[in-house]
């Protein structure tokens, strides 16, 4: 393969001798898994438009060769007509509509920045600096957007690219001058000082560099190998240069004043009371406490910072357990702001967390943060409740948040879900009782009783993990697993932290598919029924069985044609419907169960060209839609091919012959650029043509076998044997014969799924209830196809029905409404509204233990998601317990509320105790 070279050059930097579309792919993704294999920190990655990649890919056709597994979209399948249209080659690369102005600044090509809140994948891809260096090469274009490889986390080391660097806004306390620094965020304190003397013109010596968050000092940065990650600086926030004389600067420890720095407490204060009244910040500790709870922690870090927006004078009155101060927005933090506000209001983890929970903190639990996020949530709760009216920025939990989770860190909008979850059970790790886990070997219920299964699965459980997190936040649910061949039953007792509830949509779709018979027993009908938008393809396949009379020993295939073959197969029952476009064709094929083979017989058909003899060139053109088959033989013989194929065409065989087929607008073939009607002449010749084509096969059909890419024609005899359980795809060319024999017409124009004419009235999304929520969640669904169940009687994976009960409840429950669906395709959020119950949530209903306990909760706490997937913005609602008032937590804003009216995406509910 020869590569353009560099000598010449087109304008903008582009080679004028570009590759063919297939070179350029080829050398891309050799450079993007070279990329792969090399990945370490530091590594050059280029921000490159979504919009101007997008079009590079169409000209190159990437994807466009994965049609037969399904992998490619509709909307890039049906773009520009067909998938086998070639696009126009792209211009130079434009990165206009991702930078700041839109490029038409006149900035330097360092100080072009992104916009913000810009999404990897809808609005801009990331490619290897090989990669970007090819592209530039071919097209020129720009401007370039470098971005540096980072390592993340503790534990578990990620690679990530920094899209957004850190940016701090350095106020010059010499004559109030500002500046913008930009550096990466992994960048060490002594990096920042000698960017900030070299921008300044001051010698590092003389320099005393503040952190002056939210416009107070809140620590001197001392020159050191921290990262500034590590010292909790935040994006955009401000910095301080002071210049002192070096001959009387103040010593180590103490502020620009000459006052002592105030020194704080490593770790959690044992009297909560104490804290309530904001007693942290005093100068004092306990004698007692160590500097740090293991060799090498650097557990205390800052974890107290003199203020954090922390006024000791708020405090409320002593005694009073109060959280109504907010939380600062770090930059797309609401995520977090609104999952911590739900977690601090819970009553139990409050008590707890403003006690001595000092001796539970587990620093050796491998699965744990050694203690680090447990006392950093601690210190944050009991800042809020000692701040009074006073908003609190979480920096110092964003850092170790960010250090221990690094799919949190960044400045980019998370699920609050998502890190409830994650908090939820780094602090049962953290705070875990057991310091040595036993080994236990769990046995299979075996037809027990289920109270005496239940007991020993939660004790086994307990015996591993005993947390306040455990004791508050966990319920047992009872699993029974079918297999589907063997009727083997499986059930397990597991425990639960919160409940996924599905969200059912009363918004319904109409779709139109045609039903063959795989069997040749009918003709092809078209069926129109109507299912819930969020459906699945069994949904799909029962409304299809009721409305064609499906009997219950017969199953039905649904397939999707595109350009006249089989695009792909609609085998998994849990295929979202919205994978299925208006415009798409979607047929089913029937079957007798019992006549269903293991070989796949896919029956494609071809129409001469204009010259009758040249049916057999691989340039005839398909029509019509596939017929599939089964066959019941073991090895299948060209003959049963022959027969198959014979069975199937048998439904449109016409009432009537003569030498001439009658051609209309119903009948015969499609006319969309073919003549298929033949002369006196043209069916003589593809008479003799058959004749002899029957004479070298010894088949009474022209049938060819073929391939995946339909590139290959193969001739076969009656006696030929084929590998059973394979598939077969066969052509059938119709000649002059078949045509007479045959009507074609109903194997053209199916109809499509939906077809688009006038505007519909769009169906309201009615409201739904919890309770519906829950009825969805326990409703008996198959595994999906990459969760398998290994069945120990069939010793194999099967796709077994699973059945989820409710066994035991928790004091608190968390109901987590799944208002993000990801699709193959698409993501989406849905906005159903959720009818929930304040008070007396009684789900005595559901839970199959009768045990005789009160399952009846309050709501107290909410996560609200406004707006759509990827953004949006996050609040919460909580109610106080003491005082039976609701507040809105809106990041740094809290007020009064009446009853919470939202789309919730969290609700956490307290036990009543009758």
């Amino acid at each position: 393969m020869t590569i353009p070279g560099s000598g010449l050059m087109m304008e903008q930097g582009a080679s004028c001798l570009p590759c063919t579309p297939e070179e350029e792919n080829k050398i891309v993704t050799d450079l993007r898994n070279e990329s792969e294999r090399s990945l370490k920190e530091g590594n050059l990655y280029f921000v490159i438009s979504s919009r101007w990649f997008q079009r590079w890919e169409r000209y190159v056709q990437i994807g466009t060769d994965k049609n037969l597994n399904g992998n490619q979209s509709s909307d890039s399948r049906h773009s520009n007509g067909a998938s086998s249209s070639v696009a126009e080659r792209s211009g130079p690369i434009d990165n206009s509509d991702i930078i700041e102005n839109g490029g038409d600044c006149d900035c330097k090509e360092h100080e072009i920045q992104l916009r913000r809140t810009l999404m990897e994948g809808q609005d801009y891809v990331l490619v290897p600096q090989g990669v970007w260096e090819k592209l530039h090469q071919w097209y020129g274009g720009g401007p370039a957007l470098p971005r540096k490889m980072i390592v993340q986390g503790v534990y578990h080391r990620n690679f990530d690219v920094e899209v957004y660097p850190l940016c701090l806004n350095l106020i010059d306390s010499r004559d109030e001058s500002r500046s913008i620094l930009r550096l990466s965020r992994k960048a060490s304190v002594t990096e920042l000082f000698q960017k900030v003397c070299a921008l300044r013109g001051i010698e590092q010596d003389k320099a005393r560099i503040w952190d002056y968050f939210n416009k107070r000092k809140h620590a001197q940065l001392l020159v050191s190998n921290k990262s500034l990650e590590e010292v909790n600086l935040q994006m955009d926030q401000d910095i301080l240069l002071e210049q002192v004389d070096v001959h009387h600067s103040s010593r180590f420890g103490l502020d620009s004043t000459g006052n002592k720095l105030a020194s704080v407490s490593l770790q959690p204060s044992r009297s909560s009371s104490a804290i309530v009244r904001g007693q942290t910040l005093s100068n004092g500790h306990s004698s007692g406490h160590r500097s740090n709870l293991y060799p090498g922690s650097s557990l205390g870090s800052g974890l107290t910072e003199t203020d954090d927006g922390l006024d000791a004078n708020s405090s409320p009155k002593k005694g009073e357990k109060v959280a109504l101060a907010g939380l600062q927005n770090l930059g797309n933090t609401c995520f977090m702001n609104s999952a911590l506000q739900c977690l601090v209001h819970t009553p139990p983890l409050m008590e707890y967390f403003l006690k001595d929970y000092r001796d539970e903190i587990n620093t050796k639990n491998p699965l744990g943060m050694h203690g680090e996020l447990a006392i950093a949530f601690g210190e944050l709760l009991r800042k809020l409740c000692s701040a009074g009216r006073t908003a609190i920025a979480p920096r110092v939990f964003k850092g170790k948040l960010s250090r221990f989770a690094p799919q949190f860190g960044g400045y980019n909008q998370h699920d609050s879900q998502e890190l409830l979850a994650f908090l939820l059970d780094g602090l049962h790790e953290d705070l875990n009782r057991v310091k040595q886990k036993p080994y236990i070997e769990m046995k299979d219920s075996d037809g027990r009783p289920d109270e005496e299964v239940s007991v020993e699965c939660w004790r086994n459980h307990k015996a591993r993990n005993d947390s306040v997190i455990v004791d508050v936040f966990q319920g047992q649910y009872k699993s029974t697993l079918v297999c589907p061949v063997c009727s083997k039953i499986s059930i397990t007792f597991d425990p639960f932290m919160y409940l996924s509830l599905p969200l059912p949509s009363t918004i319904t779709r109409t779709m139109t598919v045609t039903v063959f018979y795989g069997d040749g027993s009918g003709l092809p009908m078209p069926y129109t029924v109507s299912l819930l938008k969020n459906g699945f393809c069994k949904d799909l396949l029962s409304a299809l069985g009721r409305a064609c009379c499906l009997k219950c020993d017969e199953n039905l295939l649904l397939a999707e044609v595109f350009e006249n073959k089989i695009y792909r197969y609609l085998e998994m029952p849990l295929e979202p419907l919205i994978s299925i476009k208006d415009d798409e064709h979607i047929v089913a094929f029937r079957y007798p169960k019992k006549g269903m083979g293991k070989t796949k017989l896919v029956i494609f058909h071809r129409c001469p060209e204009k010259s009758a003899s040249e049916y057999h060139k691989s340039g005839s053109k398909l029509f019509g839609t596939p017929l599939v088959t089964y066959m019941g033989e073991d090895q299948p013989s060209g003959a049963d091919i022959v027969s198959a194929v014979f069975k199937v065409l048998s439904p449109f065989k016409r009432m009537y012959s003569s030498a001439k087929a009658p051609i209309g607008k119903e009948n015969g073939f499609p006319t969309d650029g073919l003549d298929l009607q033949c002369s006196s002449s043209d069916a003589q010749t593809v008479e003799k043509a058959e004749l002899e084509g029957t004479s070298s096969t010894g088949l009474s059909l022209p049938l060819l076998l073929t391939d995946d890419t339909f590139t290959s024609f193969t001739a076969f005899k009656k006696d030929t044997i084929f590998e059973s359980g394979k598939i077969l795809k066969v052509v059938l060319d119709w000649t002059y014969k078949e045509q007479e024999l045959y009507d074609a017409s109903y194997l053209k124009g199916i109809p499509e799924v939906h077809k688009s004419g006038f505007a519909a009235k769009k169906t309201r999304q009615e409201a739904i209830s919890l309770s519906s929520c829950l009825d969805a969640f326990l409703m008996e669904e198959p595994l999906g196809p990459d969760d398998m169940w290994y069945c120990p009687c069939c010793k194999e994976h099967r796709q077994a029905v699973k059945k989820l009960d409710l066994w035991m409840l928790p004091e608190i429950i968390v109901f987590h409404l799944k208002r993000f669906t990801y699709g193959r395709y698409l993501k989406n959020k849905i906005g159903t509204f959720v009818n929930f119950p304040i008070h007396n949530l009684d789900l005595r209903k559901y839970v199959m233990n009768k045990d005789g306990q009160s399952y009846v909760y309050g709501l107290y706490a909410i996560s609200n998601h406004y707006g759509e997937l990827g953004g949006g913005h996050y609040t919460a609602y909580a109610k106080l317990i003491n005082e039976n008032r609701w507040y809105l937590f809106d990041d740094s804003h809290v007020s009064r509320s009446k009853n919470p009216t939202s789309k919730p995406q969290l609700l956490i509910c307290c036990s009543i105790r009758e």
